[in-house]
């Protein structure tokens, strides 16, 4: 099954109240895993990339990647920008490929805002790509983008309002989530997602997924959640796993670089497949 465009992912999961991860990579390794992932669960898969991860791979060596990795896939999956206020890298990365972006204009009064993300959706959809907005930052601070300050949440007329302007094609909005790893248990606005999908029947995307229980995430997929983000975990994941094996690797005093790729690789794709498994997702490709 070749790429597919996030509409084609979210749509089904939408209709059919499941959750498809999201998950942020930042290497070769981690795009490998969360791939052989959703292959192994037969799972839609939304691979992101921040803005920084972008800077710092490279878009074309990032772009070359994704396509020798994707080359005959059997599971749908799309590339989708993250968390990325620059116009300028938005169009770098739809000419070169990607096939999903969200703008976050979310620091710009809601007026400019609605003006830049109707700009956007027209220069997606020149490309046949899809546009991810949002009108309220996500508390918290994910490669260098965001803020600790919580942010004022607009009233539910506001954000309806900017989903009939733009008409963008996933919608991110506070429910008190938050990137990052939570200090407390996270107070969430439940409702708020309901509210939004009974008048607007838009695929939500649930950002600051890593800390949440089990029964959150289940509760905000039932009401519409369709696109849940994922990055911290998979960052604690490879950070976590690669020094436990170094330390051991350490103790015996042997150094094997392939060892510690292998093993590593293996905590990633267990992560991503559990959450396939958890959202829904997993066995929806057949």
């Amino acid at each position: 099954m070749p790429v597919v465009t996030l509409k084609d992912i979210l749509s089904d999961a939408f209709d059919k109240r499941y959750g498809v991860p999201a998950i942020n990579v930042f290497n070769d390794l981690t795009l490998e895993a969360v791939l052989a992932a959703a292959v192994e669960k037969s799972s839609p898969l939304i691979v992101q990339t921040s803005v920084k991860t972008v800077k710092s791979i490279g878009v074309d060596v990032f772009y070359s990647m994704w396509t020798a990795m994707t080359a005959g896939i059997e599971v749908p999956v799309a590339l989708h920008l993250d968390h990325c206020p620059e116009r300028e890298v938005i169009t770098t990365c739809l000419d070169r490929g990607w096939n999903s972006v969200l703008f976050d204009a979310s620091h710009l009064p809601v007026e400019e805002n609605t003006r830049q993300t109707i700009e956007v959706v027209a220069e997606a959809r020149r490309h046949g790509a899809h546009v991810e907005g949002e009108i309220e930052s996500i508390t918290g601070v994910e490669d260098g983008i965001g803020s600790d300050t919580v942010a004022r949440r607009q009233d539910l007329q506001v954000a309806l309002d900017f989903l009939e302007a733009t008409q963008v094609d996933v919608f991110a909005p506070s429910i008190g989530n938050a990137h990052g790893t939570y200090k407390a248990a996270p107070q969430l606005d439940f409702q708020r997602v309901s509210d939004i999908v009974a008048v607007h029947p838009v695929p939500i995307a649930l950002h600051g997924g890593s800390g949440l229980s089990d029964e959150q995430f289940r509760d905000l997929i039932d009401r519409g959640c369709a696109k849940v983000n994922i990055s911290t975990a998979l960052k604690e994941t490879f950070m976590k796993s690669s020094l436990a094996f170094l330390q051991e690797t350490a103790a015996k005093d042997k150094w094997d670089p392939p060892s510690l790729f292998r093993s590593v690789r293996q905590e990633a794709v267990d992560m991503a497949g559990s959450l396939m498994e958890l959202f829904g997702s997993a066995g929806r490709v057949g």
